[in-house]
C-alpha cells in the first residue's frame, strides 16, 4: 500500500487524511503537538470529520499523526495542505507554504508526486514550491509537481470529498496521470486542465465570484434601507426569475478562509500583471465595511450614541453551525462597537472560547447584534434577549435588520 503524507492537518488536510485512509497509509504532519496529540487518540478538531472515522484509520494501520518531518520519509505521495492567509497589509502570505516545501526538502531524499492543495495565486506551484523545494534540497531528487485546489465547505454535508468535482493538472503529463490515480481512490468526478495556473486561476475566481456577490448584495442592502423598502423580500422577488439571476442574501460581511483572502491574491498578481483589479478591489473594501454599516446602523436608532452601553455580539463564527472564527465579520463589529464607547461581550457557545474571552450567557445586554444564527440556538430567545435586537442574518422576524 502506498505512503502519503499530507502536510497540515486542518481543515483542508485533515478531510483528505480521512478520505485517503481508506486507500493509503497517510501520514498527517502538523505543527501543532496538540492536534496531533489528539488525532492520535482518534480525537477529530475539525466539523465535518468524525472522531470515528479517524480511530477506524488508526485501527487499520492506515492513518498516524506526527510533529516530526522525518515521519514523512518514505512517502510516495506528498500533499501540501496549508493555510494562505494575508499578511497585515492584505497581501498574500505564503510563509506555511514555504515552510511546508522545506519539510519536504529536508526529510525527503527520493523521488516522489507533490501536490499543492493550499490555495494561491496562478503561478505557486511552478514558480514557488517546485524552484524552492529544488533550492532547499539541493536536488537531492527529481519530484513530480501538480496542483488540485482544495475544495471543502465547512459543516456542509450534501457536498464532500467524493462528490465534489475534483480540478487538477500537472506540470508533466505523468504527474497528471499520478494525481488522477490518487484522487479517484475517493473522488468520483476528476476534471484535467490545461495548465496548473488554470486549475490555480479557477479556484481563486470560484471565491471571487462570490465575494463580489456578497459586496453587490450588502451595497444593495444599503440602497434598499435609504429606499426604505426590505432588501429581503426585494431579493425574494427578484428570485423568481428562473434565469439570469442567482440569489444572494446580505450579511455583516464575510468571513473563513476563503472569500475574504483568494481574491486578495487574485488581484495581487493582477497587480504584478500591470492589469486593474479595481472590480475586485472594490468588492472588497464594501465588505470590509459592512461591519461599520451595521454599528451605525444600530447607533442611529439608539439615540446616535453607544458610549458606555452594554451591547451583546451573538454568534462570533464566520458561518453558521460550526466553530471556525478566521476573518470572521464578528471580529471587525466587536472592534467598530469598541471604538464608538460600547462596553462589548459576545455569546456563542459552539464557538466557547476565542481570541482569551469566553462565550458569555445569552441575555443581560441592553443591545444586541447577531451576526451569526447558528441552528441549534433559540431564535425566540434571542429576540427576547435585549430590549434592541440587530439582526445581520435576515431570519429573526421582529428584530431590526438589514
Amino acid at each position: 500500500m502506498k505512503k502519503v503524507a499530507i502536510i497540515g492537518q486542518g481543515y483542508v488536510g485533515l478531510t483528505i487524511s480521512a478520505f485517503a485512509a481508506k486507500s493509503y497509509q497517510v501520514i498527517g504532519f502538523d505543527n501543532s503537538q496538540k492536534v496531533v496529540e489528539q488525532l492520535n487518540q482518534g480525537i477529530s478538531h475539525i466539523e465535518g470529520v468524525k472522531s470515528a472515522d479517524i480511530k477506524a484509520a488508526i485501527s487499520a494501520g492506515n492513518y498516524r499523526a506526527t510533529a516530526d518531518g522525518a515521519d514523512i520519509t518514505g512517502a510516495d505521495i506528498v500533499v501540501i495542505a496549508v493555510p494562505t492567509p494575508l499578511d497585515k497589509d492584505r497581501k498574500p502570505d505564503l510563509t506555511f507554504l514555504e515552510s511546508a516545501c522545506k519539510t519536504i526538502a529536508d526529510n525527503i531524499s527520493h523521488s516522489v508526486l507533490v501536490i499543492n492543495e493550499s490555495t494561491s495565486y496562478p503561478g505557486t506551484i511552478r514558480g514557488v514550491i517546485k524552484p524552492l523545494i529544488e533550492k532547499l534540497s539541493a536536488g537531492k531528487a527529481e519530484h513530480l509537481y501538480a496542483i488540485s485546489p482544495e475544495r471543502v465547505d465547512p459543516g456542509r454535508v450534501d457536498w464532500d470529498q467524493k462528490n465534489t468535482p475534483r480540478l487538477y493538472a500537472g506540470l508533466t503529463p505523468e504527474a497528471s496521470k499520478q494525481t488522477r490515480e490518487f484522487y479517484s481512490s475517493f473522488c468520483d468526478n476528476l476534471v484535467e486542465v490545461s495548465s496548473p495556473e488554470v486549475a490555480e486561476a479557477a479556484k481563486l475566481f470560484e471565491n471571487t465570484f462570490r465575494q463580489v456577490n456578497i459586496a453587490l448584495v450588502n451595497e444593495f442592502a444599503q440602497i434598499s434601507h435609504a429606499l426604505g423598502i426590505s432588501v429581503y423580500e426585494t431579493l425574494d422577488a427578484a428570485d423568481t426569475k428562473p434565469y439570469g439571476f442567482m440569489k444572494f442574501n446580505p450579511s455583516a460581511g464575510v468571513g473563513g478562509h476563503c472569500i475574504p483572502v483568494d481574491p486578495s491574491y487574485l488581484s495581487h498578481v493582477a497587480a504584478g500583471l500591470g492589469v486593474p483589479a479595481t472590480f475586485i478591489e472594490r468588492a472588497n473594501e464594501v465588505n470590509l465595511e459592512m461591519p461599520k454599516y451595521v454599528v451605525a446602523r444600530v447607533m442611529a436608532d439608539n439615540g446616535g450614541s453607544l458610549k458606555g452601553k452594554s451591547v451583546q455580539v451573538v454568534g462570533v463564527s464566520y458561518k453558521p453551525n460550526i466553530a471556525d472564527t478566521r476573518e470572521t465579520p464578528a471580529e471587525l463589529v466587536i472592534e467598530e462597537l469598541t471604538r464608538v464607547g460600547a462596553v462589548v461581550n459576545w455569546n456563542d457557545d459552539l464557538v466557547g472560547s476565542w481570541k482569551g474571552q469566553s462565550s458569555t450567557p445569552l441575555g443581560g445586554a441592553e443591545i444586541a447584534i447577531v451576526v451569526t444564527l447558528h441552528d441549534g440556538v433559540d431564535k425566540k430567545a434571542v429576540l427576547a434577549s435585549a430590549p434592541y435586537v440587530f439582526d445581520t442574518t435576515g431570519k429573526l422576524p421582529g428584530a431590526k435588520g438589514l
